[in-house]
This record gives C-alpha cells, structure tokens and sequence, in this order.
C-alpha cells in the first residue's frame, strides 16, 4: 500500500498558518519557516495567501521558491480562496481548491516596474536639518539644484533590536488606560479592582476569619486572635516577575480564551522568552491574568483593560522585535543628505501588541558611488510651536519621575485637580488649565514658587523612603517637614493680599473695564490698565499684576522699552502743576533688577493692615543701568542740595522744563520756552555735574547774534546759572547763586 502524498501549505501569516494547521491536521503539523526544506519530497502545493493581488503574486513567488516544475504546476499547485480563518471557511477552502491567477500577478509586475522605470520618489533628510535665515538657506538651494547630481556615499546596514516590555505594575497600567483606551486614572484603578475581586488577574483570595487560639501561640489564656485576609488590590511597583512564577500554566490559562489561543499556542510552540529583568519593588508580582474571561462576561470597559494585560503578559514572554535599520547617505553640491529605511525581520513580541510595531520603510537598492539625477529639490518653510497640553499619561509619568505620589495617590490626585475645576479633561485625555487653576498657580508662584514646585514633596517622598530603610529617624522627619509647612504656612499668609489682588483682577468686574494700555514683556500682549485703587497693570496671558505708583495718573510712554525687560515704559505724573513727572517700567517697579533699591512712592497699600503689596519701586529715575537712556545715570544733572538724591531731568516737562530729585520733593526749574533740553555725556570739569544742552526759542533766546543752541553746566555756566531756580518743598523759593561752597552739595555720586 502507498504512503499517503506529502503536502505543503504555504500561508502568508503565521496566524492563519496556525489556524489552517490546526483544524486540518489537529495540531499534529506545524508551518516551517523554510520553504526550500519542507517542499522537498512534496507531491503538491497548495497556497493560503491572501486573497488580492499582492497576495497571488507572493503565490509565483512561492512557487518559484518551492522549484516545483512549471509544466506540472497546474496540476500540483493549489491556490485556496478564504475570507476568514474559521473552521468552516478553511474547510470550505479545501474542498474548493483553485489555480492561482497568472494575469493578478502580472498586474502586480507590470505596477511596479512602471514606478522603478519612472523613478522612486524619495524624499532625503538634510544634514543641517533647518536654517533660520532664508537667504542662506535659498544659497543652499541653489547649489543643490546647480549640481542636480545625487552621489551615494555610505551605505550602511545595522541590525536592531526593540526589546520586549518588563512586567506591568499600576503606574504603566494608568498612562496606558489613559492613552490608548481613554479612562481616567480614577477609572481605571476602579475597573482594574474589579477585575481583582473577580479573581481575573493577579492572586485572590475570599475574605476570611480565621480564629487562632492563643494557647498555640504559647499563651495560656483562652482567648482568641482573629485575623482577616482580604483581597490584594491592582497596587505594585513591580516590573520584575519572582523567579517561581508560572509562565507556563499562565500561558495555558490564555490558551482557553480564542481571541489570542492562536498567539498562546505559537509561543508554547516555539518557546516562550523569560521577561527582562525589572524593577522588584518588594512589594507585589506584576499584574497578571489568572483566569479566561471574554467581553460577554466582563463588560465593554473592564474587557478592554483586561485584554490589554493578557496582551502585555503575552508580550512579555515574547521575543524581542528585530529589524534591519539601513542608512544611505548621500552629497551633491557640498551639502550632505540621508535617508533611513526600515525593514522587520523578527515581529516578536510586536505580532501580539501591533501599536508598537516598527514603522516600515523600504528603500530602493542603492549601491557605494552610484550617481543618481535629482528630479526637484524645494524648500520648506515653516514655525515652531509651542508645546501641547499635558496629557494624562505624560502628567502620570512627570509624577512618577518627581516623586509626586504613590501607584495608589496618583489616581487620586489627578481625579482632584479635574473635580476641583483646576483642570479639564479636554480631546485625547489632554489635561487643560482653567483659569482658576492658572491663577492659583500664579497666586503661590508670586508668594512662595516652592509651593508649586514638585522639590519639596519629591525631598518628602525621599524622607519617607529614609525612614523605611532605617536611614532616618521617624519621630525627626515629622518635625521637620511640619515645622518647614508651618513656616510656609506663616509667610503665606502674611503675603496673602497678593494672592487677592490676583484673584480680584482676574475675576473681578474691575478688569473687565480695564483698558489695554502697554505691552508685557513676556508675551508681547498688552496689558490692562486698572485705575481703581490700588492701580496697577494686568497681563491677562501671563496672569501677572502688577503695582504702580499711587494717587496721578499713568500715561503710556512714547511706545518705548525698557532695554533690561522688554516692558514698554509708563509715565506717572503726580497732580498739580509743579507734580513730578517720571518713567517707569512695570516689571522693574515691581521686581527691581538691581540690589540695593530703597522703595519710593509706597507700593500699593491693600486691606486694613496697610501691609505692602507687590512692587518695590523702582522707577528709571533710580534705575543704574549704564545704557538706558532712562536711567538716573543717563538722565542725572547733579546732586540735590537738600538731601542724598540726585537731581534727574524730567523728560515730558516741556515747554517748563525741571529737574526734580529722585528722592525728595526738590524741583529745579529750567529756562522755560526752550525747544529742547536734552542731558549729554559730557562732564563739568570743576564739579563733575552733567553737562545739558538747551535749545532757545529764538524769539526769546538769550544768546547773541540770535544764536539758539548752548550747552554747559548749571552749576558753573554763568548764562545757565542765572536762568535757573530751586523749589523746596513746594514752601520757598530762591535763586540759585554761585556760592563756592555750595557747589559741593550738587556734586553726583
């Protein structure tokens, strides 16, 4: 009698090889990866690829393989038609064999080399990457289009390996909830409990009482201790698995479930790989499924968590992904070029977690020296962005990088900041300030930044850890982290006014009527003038407020900058004809660059306390920037004869121009009329004041011959020095005469 023929099955994926080997030989056969071998000895052919073009044209591609004779192929070479791998649609299949289709094949062919002959488009990646400046980069252009010559110089091939993932703990479970099946981290913790107290993954065991009496205990006396064992929860910093664990009998559970019994039974084939070693915490195994469920029993919503641990487990114990990673390099024109391509050669634990597939790219054969010609060469222009909203998955892991909470607060924490309107779950579980929490943020970062900074409870959760390994003394750690909260809590709220003043400018009615007045520095918006008191600057972008001078009136500057800050500059003139009149910038009021300013003008008084707000008062009359045409240094005469301060020009005081001193009410009036008095860098060479220059009216010009312009010091000009007088304090008034002994008083600092 004959010994049955041999037949060879060909399929194109390893599932429906499995599926396929399984109903028609009941597992008894498995799929080789090497065509060549197996065919030897084989009497017929029969192919399981799919059901396009492609596929037939991967059928002549076997064929030609398999070196089966091509004037027997029809009658030894099978094409199966199939839409599913059911048992009932294989069968069918195999009932129904076919010749594969010559004419779909060559539609194939003739496709692709219409593209090779009409040329592959490949885009290549410039060394420099991006230019800033489009002249040099349209430079660039050029030269490239000029040569029109491609060179390839480098061609380099690498093997690389994607590493399969470690055990899965709570941490990984939520960014993965939160990123891939849209739960909230509160969610998923309650589906994942679920799935705990049904026994589905990881160990569980019933609520027991279990009475133990004290006598085996070495006690004498009667009584009882009871002890409770309750459920373990989704709770591990685990990603390393104990070296008893099963994998195996796992393995065999999933097996039972037909949504992945393909997969399972193909790594217990081929063996499955142990995980890389993670991180043991000491605390529980990974979580692990236990027990087959299916969508009917579990839910929409607890299924897909569930299957998503089956398929990490899975993939786990899976090989790792490996493909080939090939680089070309190429020159033309001076400039250098590449492009990479990517081909897998090892699905490995990717055929169970596809989302983490390597992104194929196939490359053209290219060959070292080859020359090919350019077709088009463009440049693209573009922006940078600023970066998205925080997602849920990205702030889980900002959390964990901080030492912001545990694997069982961080879902708290994050289910607070949404219930307490700080934040909004927004598209794509992206995590989207409200302006609430935009200004409490703010409102501590003005007070104490550390506050809002993840420092503290990172140092706290490092104490913590101390105290766990008995490298800390318990009783200590306590004291100091309340007695440093207390302290912060007693600054706190002695500065709590600014903290209103914010939330009163951005939620009150009083900065809706606020008028746009000058432009932030920070963000190039402008700002809202208040003129309720206290009044001050709001920057609706930044949330920033701040504080200016009180009781006269602010006007915008001539549109000029500050040049430390980028903050246009405000002029504040106190009322009264004789008021002074002086330019400030806002941020350097509030945050004066410089050590070693006195506050001037009172920051705005708030509340009953009179306390102080925000703003240290500095205005450019007591600015010491060198460049600032502002400063006190390019705008200074001379020393003030009644006090310290120094006798600055004011600027917008025309046609009655003045000096006024910067610390005390002093004023100095000028010769009124003049066109222009303008300070200038010159010096007095007897007592060092700043030399000015004034510019006449010529109808009221003092000069001769009708001259207008003249320079030269107040103090020793004898023509200036008549024309000048002092006010002080608005009580008296007297010339300025040339007393030699008074000129000391007017020296600068």
């Amino acid at each position: 009698m004959s010994s049955p023929p041999k037949v060879l099955m060909v399929a194109e994926k390893p599932s429906i090889a499995l599926s396929i080997a399984s109903v028609l030989s009941r597992g008894q056969a498995h799929i080789s990866k090497h065509l060549s071998q197996e065919a030897r000895g084989c009497g017929y052919l029969v192919l399981w690829l799919d059901c396009d073009r492609e596929g037939e044209n991967i059928c002549f591609e076997v064929i030609e393989c398999t070196r089966f004779p091509v004037n027997e192929a029809k009658k030894r070479v099978y094409r199966a038609r199939f839409s599913s791998v059911t048992e009932k649609d294989i069968l069918k299949a195999m009932d129904n064999l076919v010749e594969p289709n010559r004419h779909e094949a060559l539609a194939v062919d003739a496709r692709q080399e219409i593209d090779l002959k009409n040329g592959y488009e490949l885009q290549l990646e410039w060394k420099r990457q991006k230019l800033f400046d489009i002249d040099v980069a349209m430079m660039f252009q050029k030269l490239v289009t000029e040569d029109g010559i491609l060179e390839v110089i480098v061609v380099s091939e690498k093997q690389e390996t994607k590493g399969r993932p470690s055990g899965l703990n709570t941490v990984n479970l939520l960014k993965v909830a939160s990123s891939a099946l849209g739960y909230g981290p509160q969610t998923a913790m309650q589906l994942a409990e679920r799935l705990y107290t049904q026994g589905f993954i990881r160990e569980w065991k019933n609520l027991m009482a279990v009475n133990i009496g004290f006598e085996q205990l070495g006690f004498k006396a009667v009584n009882s201790l009871l002890i409770l064992a309750i459920p373990f929860y989704p709770r591990t910093e685990s990603t390393a698995y104990p070296s008893s664990f099963d994998f195996e009998g796992t393995l065999k559970v999933l097996e039972n479930n037909p949504s992945w019994r393909d997969c399972v039974r193909r790594l217990l084939a081929e063996g499955y790989h142990k995980p890389r070693t993670g991180t043991d915490a000491g605390d529980h195994p990974p979580i692990t499924p236990m027990r087959p469920a299916t969508e009917d029993v579990l839910g929409n919503d607890s299924w897909r968590l569930y299957q998503y641990i089956c398929q990490h487990f899975m993939g786990t114990v899976s090989p790792d992904c490996k493909y080939v990673r090939t680089k070309i390099e190429f020159s033309i024109g001076g400039e250098f070029f590449h492009c990479i391509g990517q081909r897998v050669t090892v699905q490995g634990f990717t055929y169970i977690m596809p989302w983490l597939a390597i992104n194929e790219k196939n490359l053209p054969q290219f060959t070292k020296g080859e020359k090919i010609e350019v077709s088009r060469v463009e440049l693209y222009e573009g922006e940078t962005s600023p970066p998205d909203y925080l997602s849920e998955s990205e702030l889980i892991s900002l959390m964990e990088k901080n030492g912001i909470g545990t694997d069982a607060s961080i879902p708290v924490h994050i289910n607070n900041i949404c219930e307490r309107n700080y934040v909004q779950v927004q598209a794509g579980r992206r995590l989207v300030p409200t302006t609430l929490g935009i200004t409490l943020i703010r409102g501590y970062q003005c007070i104490d930044p550390d506050l809002c900074l993840p420092d503290i409870r990172s140092f706290i959760e490092h104490q913590i850890t101390l105290v766990a390994k008995g490298q800390a003394n318990h009783s200590r750690v306590v004291q100091h982290v309340l007695q440093q909260f207390m302290q912060k809590f007693c600054y706190f709220l002695q500065q709590i006014e600014n903290m209103d003043a914010l939330f009163e400018a951005q939620f009150s009615p009083l900065a809706d009527s606020g008028r746009n007045l000058s432009r932030c520095g920070k963000c190039l918006r402008y700002m809202k003038y208040i003129s309720a008191q206290p009044q001050r600057m709001f920057c609706g972008t930044c949330e920033e407020v701040y504080y200016l001078p009180q009781k006269g009136t602010i006007k915008l500057y001539k549109e000029l900058t500050c040049p430390l800050d980028n903050f246009e500059l405000l002029i504040f003139s106190l009322p009264g004809p004789e008021g002074k009149s002086f330019p400030l910038c806002p941020y350097c009021y509030n945050s004066p660059p410089f050590e070693g300013i006195d506050t001037l003008f009172g920051s705005a008084k708030i509340g009953s306390t009179g306390k102080l707000g925000k703003g240290a008062g500095m205005p450019c009359f007591l600015c010491p920037h060198p460049t600032c045409r502002h400063s006190v240094v390019a705008q200074g005469v001379c020393a003030c004869p009644e006090c310290s301060g120094t006798l600055v020009l004011d600027p917008v005081s025309a046609p009655k121009w003045r000096l006024y001193c910067n610390k005390c009410n002093c004023l100095v009036l000028l010769p009124e009329g003049a066109h222009r008095i303008a300070t200038t860098r010159d010096r007095c060479a007897e007592c060092d004041s700043t030399i000015i220059e004034v510019d006449f009216n010529k109808k009221t010009t003092p000069l001769e011959d009708g001259a207008t312009l003249h320079t030269g010091c107040i103090l020793c000009d004898e023509l200036l020095h008549s024309l000048v007088e002092c006010r002080v304090h608005i009580r008296y008034l007297y010339r300025i005469v040339g007393a030699a002994n008074s000129i000391g008083l007017f020296r600068l600092k």
